[in-house]
C-alpha cells in the first residue's frame, strides 16, 4: 500500500506571526491523523519557525519549496541541500510549474537540483504538467513523458526511490478549475506507466503520485478515491488552517 501524502504548498505567504497562528489551528485540528502523512512548505523565512513547532509532531514532515542544485559559493539568493537538512526539512518541491514558467528552470536545471536533493539525502516532489494549449492541441502524455524523462535523467530505481511526483495540470493551479477525477485519473495512470518504462515496474507500483490543482476541501475525497492518485500538493486551499485539516480528513477516508 502507497501511504497517501498531502503537502501544503504556501508559496510566497506566511509570516512568522501567521505559521504560529496556522500550526495552532491545523495541529489542533488535525488530531492524532497517522494514516496520511502531512508536509508543511512554509517559504524560506519561515522554515526555522516551524521546524521549531514541529520538533515533537511526528505525524507532520518539513518541506522546502525549492533549492539550489549546488552546494555552496557565490550564488546570491540560494539555499543548499545542506541548510535545509540543518533544518530538519525532509522534503523539497522542485520543477514547480511555477518556476518552469516565471523563473525559466528546464528539465536539465531540474533534473540537477533532484540529483542534489538525493545527494543530500531530501526527498524530491517532482512537479509536471501541462499547459491548457498543450492539453487542447493532444500533447498531455507526449509532455509529461518530456517531463519525467528529462527531469529524471542519469538516475537509477534505487535513486528514487523516496521521489513524490505530483501531477499539476498548469491550467488548474490557481484559476478555481480542476481536472475531472477522471482527467486526473488519466494523468496518473499515464505518469506510472511511464516510470515503469523508465525504471521499473516494481518502482512504479511504488512511487507515490499526488494531484496538485486547486484542490479543496470539496473535490479532495473524489480526487483521492482514484487508484492512482496518492495525495495531493495544495496551493490556496493550504493557507486556511481548517480547510487544510479538512483535506487531510477527507484524504483519510480514503487510505
Amino acid at each position: 500500500m502507497r501511504k497517501k501524502i498531502i503537502a501544503a504548498n504556501w508559496k510566497m505567504n506566511m509570516t512568522l506571526n501567521e505559521a504560529d497562528s496556522f500550526l495552532d489551528t491545523f495541529l489542533r485540528e488535525l488530531g492524532d491523523e497517522k494514516q496520511v502523512e502531512v508536509v508543511i512548505i512554509p517559504p524560506f523565512t519561515a522554515l526555522a519557525k516551524v521546524s521549531e513547532r514541529l520538533n515533537n509532531v511526528q505525524i507532520v514532515k518539513l518541506g522546502a519549496q525549492n533549492m539550489s542544485a549546488e552546494k555552496s559559493g557565490a550564488f546570491t539568493g540560494e539555499v543548499s541541500g545542506a541548510m535545509l537538512r540543518e533544518l530538519f526539512v525532509r522534503y523539497v518541491i522542485l520543477g514547480h510549474s511555477e518556476r518552469r514558467t516565471l523563473y525559466g528552470e528546464t528539465d536539465a536545471i531540474v533534473n540537477a537540483k533532484v540529483h542534489a536533493a538525493i545527494e543530500a539525502t531530501l526527498k524530491p516532489i517532482l512537479c509536471i504538467g501541462e499547459t491548457l494549449a498543450q492539453r487542447d492541441a493532444g500533447k498531455v502524455e507526449s509532455v509529461l513523458a518530456t517531463q519525467l524523462e528529462g527531469s529524471l535523467a542519469g538516475l537509477t530505481a534505487r535513486d528514487i526511490h523516496d521521489t513524490v511526483i505530483a501531477y499539476e495540470p498548469v491550467w488548474a493551479i490557481g484559476t478555481g478549475r480542476t481536472a475531472t477525477p477522471e482527467q486526473a485519473q488519466e494523468a496518473h495512470a499515464f505518469i506510472r506507466k511511464t516510470i515503469g518504462s523508465l525504471f521499473d515496474p516494481a518502482t512504479a507500483g511504488k512511487m507515490r503520485i499526488q494531484y496538485g490543482g486547486s484542490v479543496k476541501p470539496n473535490n479532495a475525497e473524489t480526487l483521492m478515491g482514484q487508484p492512482d492518485i496518492d495525495g495531493a500538493l495544495v496551493g490556496g486551499a493550504s493557507l486556511d488552517a481548517r480547510a487544510f485539516a479538512e483535506i487531510v480528513h477527507a484524504t483519510e477516508k480514503c487510505a
